[in-house]
Order: structure tokens, then sequence, then C-alpha cells
């Protein structure tokens, strides 16, 4: 099981819970016992527990002494000390031998109570003489009650039932035994009520200390839980954050989140119920299998049926469920990626008019999921109620099967109290471990998933051996592609044939060419996102495959196509690079991105907010600011995807000629549509179809290169191409 393996390295908080658990269920099984010595001891035998009495007179003393065998009378000498008043009273000995001597004063206390009610006989018929100075009746009533016990003997000699013979001999016993504390003067009442007082006190002692441990256990397991959590939501973010490209568009971020979330809390719930549940209801169960052996083995065939009942059901509810529970994390992850794209296409959605297609799309996603829901939830609730009849079903038969033994006097009501109050622990226990049955399928298929992507081996991987000691500590750096080819994943056709070009320190590369011709694709390789299928990239000489991806990107400063910002501040997002950096360099910046101008009109400047994705501020602005971003890092290398394709051409401009005068010895390279952006540029590496078809400055490839003339043309007027511009 996948599940357990998250525990691992919990163990020692695992052990903690199962002694806990082991102290609740000994409270649990416990408390059974006390109402059943309640009701047996406290009503029945007014607070009299065994045959053995703590105090009797001496004429009891030598009767009972007369009809035990010599090693029995030892026993009985030893157990007993006669006091001044003349009477025996139950010593230290006696106590720490009570079971052995109960067992040994059971027959004579039963015959002491036989001869008892032979001597009350005589002496209501007028019989042969008044009782004997002694109390114990005259010598006719003492020998009629010696042969009224002979006969008593033969009767229970001859019933088959053993275990009814001993109940009722111990049930007479008990009576001798409160007769002789009425004769002692000894207040009934005030026995019972102590006896009931006692076991009532440990009973709340006994509560106390199993809830107790079931709230320690719940501690413990809660926070083991969360550890859990939190451990496999921390090596998923890593994880993730490790992936390239490719791995990211194979799970997509709508799965990614849930996994990272939904599936890790499925998770992290049924650790905890495991360490409740799981591991208890063992303890419960063979607990509450040793306490009804000891109360009544001759019952055990019903909690067998029941047991046998409640695995039937379960099994046929989990074979109907399953294999919904195995698509119902898919479906969610269907749920999210189709809210995830609602949301985030919304201005194209009412562009286009399509709410109510999106809302019908969204609404079979859903209706799928609330339909998988509602039938394993349905299930689910037909096992309730079902339990609820076996329990109650096996507590009907086992009042109606117990009463015959009750009847013949084998065992008592409270111990058939207690046997149906263990009967619905025992089945309590397995209906736990049904309960989980239902979890965990979810969970496994949620712990699948998770560990889908933990198995996953990034495409991009540092090497053993790096050489990041071979890149300059400052200055410009040199960016070279030497006969380079890459083709994506499953795909025959490359998007880079045999590229070539070198970008030198202190000086701009411009890269153009149509739509789908490999001009993002330069950057993603030079930064690393993936590796390429022939030839080389190098920066200060040294192959980007054998520097460590951290070494690589210190270098580099990017700015995407589609800049993004981060929830937080102006100020946040500009010094993204260094969380101390100062508010000079930031405002640095700001001001050679051209974005000093709104900055300085927000509320708070610097501090101004910014709201996740920097939905609050135009496209043009949310450019500036990652322009800025990339500036204010230590980069050596900047990287500007279409970063200008927002700016009007005045802002383009005025920001191409700060970048130009405060970019020093940088190495910077701009992928460009527009002409107008690139062509002061000192290298114009030119793609078509992934293959370079012209290098050079922007007079040297209108002079040379057929495809860049087209651009330039389709674009400006040959005046307007003639005349040049600010930068």
């Amino acid at each position: 099981m996948r599940i357990l393996k998250y525990l691992e390295h919990h163990a020692g908080a695992v052990l903690v819970v199962f002694a806990l658990l082991i102290a609740q269920a000994a409270c649990d099984l416990a408390l059974p016992a006390f109402t059943a010595d309640i009701v047996d001891v406290g009503i029945q035998q007014a607070g009299v527990p065994d045959a053995v009495p703590v105090q009797m007179r001496a004429q009891t003393f030598e009767r009972i002494r007369e009809q035990l065998s010599a090693e029995n009378a030892a026993l009985f000498d030893e157990s007993y000390d006669e006091s001044n008043d003349g009477m025996f009273y139950l010593n230290d000995r006696g106590r720490e031998a009570r079971g052995e001597l109960a067992f040994v004063l059971v027959h004579p206390m039963a015959s002491f109570a036989q001869a008892q009610q032979a001597g009350t006989a005589q002496t209501d018929k007028g019989g042969a003489g008044a009782e004997s100075p002694d109390g114990m009746g005259s010598a006719s009533q003492i020998q009629a009650a010696g042969e009224l016990a002979a006969v008593a003997d033969n009767q229970l000699a001859s019933v088959p039932s053993a275990e009814a013979d001993e109940a009722l001999l111990e049930q007479q016993a008990i009576l001798a035994v409160r007769a002789e504390y009425e004769a002692c003067g000894i207040d009934a009442h005030g026995l019972q009520f102590s006896y009931l007082l006692s076991v009532g006190v440990r009973m709340l002692a006994v509560t106390l200390a199993g809830a107790l441990a079931a709230v320690a256990v719940s501690f413990v397991a809660s926070r083991t839980g969360a550890q859990v959590g939190r451990e496999l939501r921390g090596r998923l973010f890593r994880r993730v954050v490790s992936f390239s490209d490719a791995e990211i568009q194979r799970f997509s971020a709508a799965s990614l989140i849930t996994r990272g979330t939904n599936d890790v809390q499925l998770i992290q719930m049924v650790c905890i119920v495991m360490m409740r549940m799981v591991l208890f209801a063992p303890i419960l169960a063979v607990g509450g299998i040793v306490m009804v052996v000891r109360t009544n083995t001759s019952m055990t065939w019903v909690i067998a049926l029941a047991v046998i009942v409640v695995l039937c059901l379960v099994g046929t509810l989990m074979a109907a469920a399953m294999p919904k529970f195995k698509i119902m994390q898919t479906l969610i992850d269907r749920v999210n990626l189709v809210a995830r794209e609602l949301i985030t296409g919304l201005p194209v959605i009412r562009a286009f008019n399509r709410q109510q297609h999106e809302e019908r799309r969204f609404d079979a996603a859903n209706r799928d999921l609330r339909d998988t829901q509602l039938f394993t939830n349905r299930v689910m609730a037909f096992m309730q109620p079902s339990m609820m009849l076996v329990m109650n079903g096996a507590s009907v038969l086992i009042v109606w099967v117990g009463s015959g033994f009750v009847d013949a006097g084998a065992i008592q009501t409270g111990d058939l109290i207690a046997f149906i109050t263990y009967s619905m622990v025992i089945i309590a226990s397995f209906l736990m471990l049904s309960m989980i049955a239902i979890l965990l399928p979810r969970a496994e298929v949620a712990a699948q998933r998770i560990d889908e992507v933990l198995a996953c081996e990034p495409s991009i991987r540092d090497p053993e051996n790096p050489q990041d000691e071979l890149l300059p500590a400052s200055g410009g750096a040199k960016v070279e592609f030497q006969n380079v080819s890459f083709a994506y994943e499953g795909s025959s056709k490359p998007v880079l044939s045999h590229v070539s070009f070198t970008a030198l320190p202190g000086e701009t590369t411009a890269i153009i060419g149509a739509t789908g011709s490999g001009k993002s694709t330069v950057l993603r390789l030079i930064e690393r996102s993936h590796d390429v299928t022939e030839g080389r990239v190098l920066v200060d000489g040294v192959d980007v495959r054998h520097l460590t991806q951290h070494a690589l990107r210190a270098v580099m400063g990017y700015v995407p196509q589609q800049a993004f910002l981060f929830s937080g501040t102006i100020g946040s997002n500009v010094g993204y690079s260094d969380p101390d950096m100062d508010e000079e360099r930031m405002w640095e910046a700001v001001r050679i991105a051209q974005a000093a101008g709104f900055v300085e009109m927000k509320e708070g400047q610097l501090n101004a907010s910014v709201s996740q994705g920097g939905t609050d501020v135009s496209g043009g602005q949310r450019q500036r600011l990652a322009i800025a971003r990339a500036l204010a890092s230590d980069s050596r290398v900047l990287l500007f995807d279409d970063s200008f394709s927002a700016l009007d051409y005045a802002t383009d401009a005025a920001l191409r000629k700060a970048l130009h005068e405060s970019a020093g010895d940088r190495t910077v390279i701009i992928v460009a549509q527009r002409i107008a952006t690139i062509r002061s540029a000192d290298n114009i590496v030119v793609l078509d179809e992934g293959r370079v078809v012209g290098q050079g400055t922007h007079n040297d490839l209108m002079a040379s290169c057929a495809e860049y003339r087209e651009i330039a043309l389709s674009q400006l007027s040959a005046v307007e191409l003639e005349g040049g511009d600010a930068a």
C-alpha cells in the first residue's frame, strides 16, 4: 500500500499512537465489566462479590471448616484471624488468595445455605425442637441439612450443564454470605452502597483515563497527518519547480494543482484515520473477543454470524463503488481544468459571446463529477443503516439466546449486558475497517497520482561534474549557437535546424522571423528550458549542459513573451531577484524601462499593490515592469522574448535608447516581430522555418536577405527604412 510508506518517517509517532490505543482499548473494554458488576454484584447480590465472607461468627467458621479437606482447611485457617469479640475477619493472606478461597468455599457455603433453609422449614412445621444455642439449628436440623445437601449434590451432578451448576452453587453461597453478614449485625444497605460507590468511582476513573488516551491519540495522529501533508506538498513543490516545460505540459497545470491540494489533503485525512481507526479496530476486536470468551463461549456464533454478514455487505458495496472511486479524481481534474480555462479566458469568452457554450461545457464536466459522487455517496449511505440493522439484529439475537442461559442460571443479567456490549464492540471494529475500506481506494488513487509526479524525472538535470567555475563573475557573457537543431518530444519535424550565431558582450543581437520560425525556442535553449537535439549552446565557451541550472540562470535576465507579475507590490516584483534590493536600484531599473511615469502616479509608488498576474495594470505597464525586473537583476545576459510588443513606438524607442545607454557590457538578445525594435541591433539573425537565412546589420540584410527585406517592407515604407530612428 502506497500510503503506508508516507508514515515510514513517523514510526515513533505511530508507536506512541499504538501504545495509547492499547490503553484506550483497555479502558473501553473494562467499562462493560464494571456495568456487569454493578448489575450482578451491586444490585442482584447486594454488594457481595463472591463466596468469601470478610467477617463471620465463630460457629459459622467451625461449621464451614468441618466440610473442608485438610489442605483447604489449612488455607482457610491462614486466611482468617479471630478477634476479641469472637468474630473471624479476613486477613491480608486471605485477600491475596481470595480467588482460590472463593473456589474452595463455594460448596461449603452453599451447603450452609441449604442447611439454613432446611432449618427454617423445620421450624415453620413445628418440628423437632427449637434452634440450638449457637444459632445453627438443632441436631436434627443439621442432620436434615446434611441430607439435603447430599441430595442437592446428587441432583446437581445429574444436571448436564456444569456451567449452570456452578452458577447456582455460587448464588447459594452468596446468599449464605449475606445471611451471615445480617447475623453479624452488618448493615446490608451500607454494604451495597459502599460497593456501588467503589465500582462507580473506578468506572469514572477508567472512563477519564480512556478519554485522555483518546484525546492524546487524536492529537498525535492529527499532528502526524499534518506533517505528512506538509512533507508531501513540499516534495511535490520541489519536484514541480524542477520540471522543464515538457513535464509541465505532460501533467497540465490544473492537474498539478489538484494533486498538490485535493490529493494531498485526502492522503493526510486517511493517514489520520488509519492511525486512529485502522490500528484501533484490531486491538478492540481482539480485546472484545477475549472478553466475550471469558463471559460466555456458547453464544460466540452470533458474533461470528454478524461479522460474516458485515464483511459480505461491505464486499458487495465496495465492488459496486470501487470503479467510480478510481475515476473520481480524474473528473475533479477535468472540472478544475475547465474552471481554470474559463477564469483565465473570460475576456475572450465575452468578446466572442460564448458564455452559454462555456457554461454548458463546465456544466457537463460538473455533471459528470456530480453523478459519480452521487452514486458513491448513495452506496455509502446505504452502508450505515445496513450496519445498524446488523448490529441491532445481533443484539436481539443475543438477548433471545442469552435469555435461556439466564433462565437456566448459566449466566447473570449483568453478564448478558456485558456480552451484548462486547459484541457491539467487535462488530463496530469490523465496521471501522469497512469505513476505512471506503476511503482507501480514493486515497490509493491519490497516492498513485502523487507518486507519478514524484517519480517523474525532469528531462533537464544538473550534470554530475558541473563546470560552473569556468563562468566569469562579471562582465557580459558570450552566447554561441553551434550547428544547433531541436525538435520537441513526440514531433518528427525539427523546430530549429543547424542554427549557428554568436552574441557578443556589449552588443545587441536580434532574432526576427515569421511566426513559428523558432525565435522563442532560441531563448528557451539559451536558458536551458529544453536541451538541444544536435549541436551545442555555449555560454562563455561552456556548454550549457555542463552548468548547473542555478549557475546558468543566474547569468540570465529573462523577460517572457507573456509578461507575468506576482501578487505583492511593484517593489517586490522589480526587486524579485534580490529581496534586499535597495529602492535606488529599483528606481533606476524602473526609469530605464520607462515605467517611472505611471509608478510615481500610483499611491505608495513602489509599495503600490499588484494583483496576481498583474491584472490590475495594463499590458504595456505589465511589460515595462517585467523589463524593469530583468534590468534590476545582476544578470550578464538580457533575454527579451518579444517583450516590446505592447509598447507604443515612442515608448519602444525611448526604452531601447535608455537600454543601449545603460546596458554597458551586458549581452542583449532580443526576439521581436517589429523591424523598428531591432533595426539598430549590432547583429540581426533572420530565421525562416527554423533555419538561419541571414545575419548582419539592418543595412546588410536589406541588401542581401530577401526574407528580411520582405518583413521590413511589410511594416515600414522605404522612406521610413532609410530614415532610421532615435535609437
